[in-house]
């Protein structure tokens, strides 16, 4: 027989960043427990809310089904006795698995027994474990309250769990399952009760809460759709994925509230008003037909009921005392140009003993101008504008107050100052990728300025940090500074931008221009670190795209020197690595590396050369041209060296008793090696 399943827990309200992984979590935990329990069931739906998390799951067991299984039990001499009878030995081994002596049977000398176990009810297998996969789940500023020792998100106020039609005895904490469970705070139908899993999606709803996540945010959708559109107007959720999840997750009942405010704000750049809105009060934004931000917005109430003239002017009353700030904070702003407030950065620590934001400014236009070298850029008085506004913005009234618009802000500054578009656009975008995996600078004023940035940043954090390498360095934990994150920006920058930009040489730039403006000595090693740094998230970056010997095997060929060339040749590695002669030249590759390990190459003596296959192999190699060649073409061209390495491995002894000999053996092979390196590091491959 089967039933659905309910399991409701009721809580304070929930903070909304932990409901999708409590959604994910609790979806995990159901489907191990009845797969460990051999519990078969059609499907599972998790719903959440901000005051309650459910679980529906279909068509559930109602037990384990009875296995039969043989039992092994004493051995034959200690099962009988002389006369052929059943030992206490084998009566007690029967009687423990619930079997008379006479359904015993012997077989490889020992006496056995079918055993039927009869399995566990999906009742008791819930009511042992249910409690401890709520108790288990994680978040962050998890609380304790009464006299509890157990940690949870919000204190629990009431447990539903229902099994068909029929309660389960389940208790967590001081809270007993019941079929009984609350509405929406503001419904008349306070107090729902269940009366069998299937229902409860639609009992909710008469309560006024949508339960389904999924319809609450198409719910959202439409009924602001609806509004804006009544009002002549537009809302972009193309834009606003984080704030409409955000909307979803705090509500329970969604109702949307057209308000407005003053026109006068709307002088107030788009991005401010934009973010006071949808970043700190959660309202959505809306457009007219033209692209222009209008002046009125949409609220969405957690509300029932019909009066919404105090939702309404609460929201207004909030908004307007947010964008009187800012229209104060902007005229302050403009009565200086963006390049007057420079000198503020004088005032405002970089970082602890690497100066100020003003002496990181002169190192980002250093540095920008070194890029402009790498990359052949003659005309480059733009980017190096950009670079010499890019942190003014820093110092402005606006910025302080929202530092999310940090770039966005400067740009708006550097438009109204008569700048040019791309020079403000450079001074926004030096900021991105703003996370790992969003858009990158479109221009090139923002993606060398970026550059130049961010690996100011990681420089000054690896020697501000040297002997002290615990306490600062980035890991999975700890990321001063966004280390990791600019890294990350930096590569992708230079590869999806195919930038030509040695990253090595930048590096060793950044470095000398921090030591020698704060007369830092650096540690030997500190190179290397920012390598393997780099290296790591080279790696992290395309652990999906490549397997990760290839990743791996072109190392030693100086990938941060040329990405744009490492990230082709890791696409030809992935095209070949299975090519039967590729295959064949990684392994003979591997034979003349560990033949050679440490060995130090010396020129090949011709009238040492005895057998005709080692005459072959260097005729081979002598002949063998590898300039001029992409590294696809030279992959195919180093076909020809298969036969006679391979000849030379089956007819040529390395390690010949003459010194000389053997010595110039190692020689030939060390020309060979050099053509495979190459390629790759074979070894790794």
């Amino acid at each position: 027989m089967k039933k659905d399943f309910l399991l409701e827990i009721q809580v304070q309200e929930l903070p909304y960043k932990f409901i999708p992984s409590a959604i994910g979590q609790l979806e995990n935990s159901f489907v191990k427990l009845f797969k460990e329990n051999a519990l078969e069931y059609d499907g599972i739906k998790v719903y959440a809310t901000p005051r309650r998390l459910a679980v529906l799951v279909d068509n559930l067991a109602a037990c384990q089904e009875n296995i039969v299984k043989d039992v092994r039990g004493p051995i034959l001499s200690i099962a009988k006795d002389d006369d052929g009878n059943y030992t206490p030995a084998a009566i007690g081994f029967a009687k423990k698995n619930g079997v008379d002596t006479s359904v015993l049977y012997e077989k490889d000398n020992y006496v056995w027994a079918k055993v039927e176990i009869k399995g566990n009810s999906a009742v008791e297998i819930l009511k042992n474990n249910v409690e401890d996969l709520i108790l288990k789940l994680q978040g962050s500023h998890f609380m304790r309250w009464k006299n509890f020792d157990e940690k949870f998100s919000r204190p629990i106020e009431n447990i539903v769990a229902l099994f068909g039609n029929d309660v389960v005895d389940i208790v967590v904490l001081d809270k007993k399952a019941t079929n009984k469970t609350q509405g929406h705070r503001f419904s008349l139908n306070r107090e729902i009760i269940i009366d069998e899993p299937k229902n409860y999606v639609e009992l909710m709803k008469k309560a006024n809460v949508l339960v389904d996540q999924e319809e609450r945010r198409n719910v959202i959708i439409e009924s602001a759709l609806k509004c804006a559109t009544e009002a002549g107007l537009l809302v972009n959720f193309d834009e606003m994925s984080d704030l409409l999840e955000e909307v979803t997750y705090i509500t329970e009942w969604p109702v949307p509230v057209i308000c407005e405010f003053n026109e006068k704000y709307l002088q107030i750049p788009a991005i401010v008003t934009t973010t006071v809105m949808s970043t700190h009060q959660r309202y959505f934004p809306l457009w007219t037909k033209e692209g222009k931000l209008s002046n009125k917005f949409i609220t969405m109430a957690n509300y029932v009921g019909d009066e919404f003239s105090n939702i309404k002017a609460g929201n207004q009353r909030v908004i307007a005392a947010r964008l009187e700030d800012g229209i104060f904070f902007y005229n302050e702003d403009t009565k200086t140009k963006l390049i007057d407030k420079l000198d503020k950065l004088k005032g405002m620590t970089f970082q602890k003993g690497l100066g100020t934001l003003f002496d990181k400014t002169q190192r980002i236009i250093s540095l920008s101008d070194k890029i402009c070298d790498e990359l052949g850029i003659a005309e480059k008085d733009d980017i190096l504008l950009s670079a010499k506004l890019a942190k003014c913005d820093l110092s402005t009234s606006l910025v302080f107050e929202f530092t999310e618009l940090q770039g966005f802000i400067g740009e708006n500054y550097a438009l109204k100052d008569g700048e040019k578009v791309n020079v403000a656009k450079g001074i926004c975008e030096h900021y991105f990728p703003l996370a790992a995996n969003s858009i990158l600078p479109s221009a090139v004023e923002g993606q060398v300025v970026s550059i130049a940035d961010k690996i100011d940043t990681i420089c000054a954090l690896f020697i501000s940090t040297q002997g002290d390498k615990k306490k600062k360095r980035p890991t999975g934990s700890n990321d001063p500074l966004g280390a990791r994150r600019s890294a990350i920006g930096i590569l992708r920058t230079i590869i999806e931008k195919g930038l030509k930009i040695n990253l090595d040489n930048i590096i060793d730039y950044s470095l000398k221009l921090l030591s020698d403006e704060f007369s830092i000595s650096l540690e030997n090693t500190i190179k290397n670190e920012l390598t393997d740094f780099f290296m790591q998230r080279l790696v992290v970056m395309y652990e999906k795209e490549y397997d990760q010997k290839i990743v791996a095997s072109l190392e030693k060929t100086s990938p941060l020197s040329d990405l744009v060339g490492f990230i082709k040749r890791a696409d030809i590695l992935k095209k070949y690595q299975n090519d039967e002669d590729f295959i064949k030249i990684k392994e003979n590759a591997n034979r003349v590396l560990r033949i050679l390990k440490d060995s130090v190459a010396g020129k090949v003596d011709e009238n040492l050369l005895i057998l005709s296959e080692e005459k072959n192999l260097y005729n081979a190699i002598k002949s063998h041209n590898q300039e001029n060649y992409n590294l696809e073409e030279y992959i195919k061209s180093l076909k020809v060296l298969i036969r006679p390495t391979s000849e030379f491995f089956e007819k040529v002894l390395v390690m010949d008793k003459d010194e000389k000999i053997k010595n110039n053996r190692l020689n030939l092979l060390n020309c060979l090696k050099e053509k495979y390196l190459t390629v790759c590091d074979f070894e790794k491959l």
